[in-house]
C-alpha cells in the first residue's frame, strides 16, 4: 500500500491490522497507542470477546479479541499479538490483533459503504470499505466493536 504523504480533511487516515490472515483498517484518529501486551489477566464469566485485562502505563485496559468479535478462528496460544489502544467514554480498551501494519492515507472518495452482500456478522462491525490499488480494505467501526451489549453469538 502506498500512503499519500499528506493528510487533509479530504483524506482518511487508517492503521492496518492483520487478523487471522486478513487485513482490516482502523481509523487512526481513534488509536492512541499500538503495543505488544505482556500479559493478559483473564476475567471470570466475561463474554468470550473479552480477552482479559492488561496494564498500559499504569492504567487497567480491557482487551477485546478482534478474532472473537469478527467470528474468526481462535488464536494459537503462542501466536503473535498486538493491541491498539482506543478510548470510549473515558475507558481505555485494547483491540487485540495478530499484527499491526502501517498507517495509510487515502482520499475520502475511496471510502464506500459496506457491500450489501457482506456477511451480517461483519456488516454490523464495519464502517465501510476502502478501495486500494491492491483491493478492498474493510474499515472497522470502533464504537460498534466496543459495543459488547449487542453481541450476537454465532450459531
Amino acid at each position: 500500500m502506498r500512503p499519500e504523504l499528506t493528510s487533509s480533511p479530504h483524506t482518511n487516515a487508517l492503521v492496518t491490522v492483520e487478523i487471522a490472515g486478513r487485513e482490516f483498517g482502523v481509523p487512526l484518529s481513534r488509536v492512541s497507542h499500538v503495543f505488544v501486551p505482556d500479559r493478559l489477566s483473564p476475567v471470570p464469566l466475561a463474554p468470550p470477546e473479552i480477552a482479559g485485562l492488561l496494564n498500559l502505563r499504569g492504567r487497567i485496559v480491557t482487551a477485546i479479541d478482534l478474532r472473537m468479535r469478527l467470528d474468526l478462528p481462535l488464536r494459537v496460544a503462542e501466536g503473535p499479538m498486538v493491541a491498539l489502544s482506543v478510548e470510549k467514554g473515558g475507558e481505555l480498551y485494547g483491540l487485540i490483533a495478530d499484527d499491526a501494519g502501517e498507517a495509510i492515507w487515502t482520499a475520502q472518495s475511496r471510502l464506500e459503504p459496506a457491500p450489501a452482500n457482506l456477511d451480517a456478522r461483519w456488516a454490523r462491525l464495519c464502517a465501510g470499505v476502502c478501495r486500494l490499488d491492491e483491493g478492498l480494505l474493510m474499515v472497522l467501526d470502533v464504537d460498534r466493536i466496543l459495543d459488547l451489549n449487542n453481541c450476537e453469538i454465532a450459531a
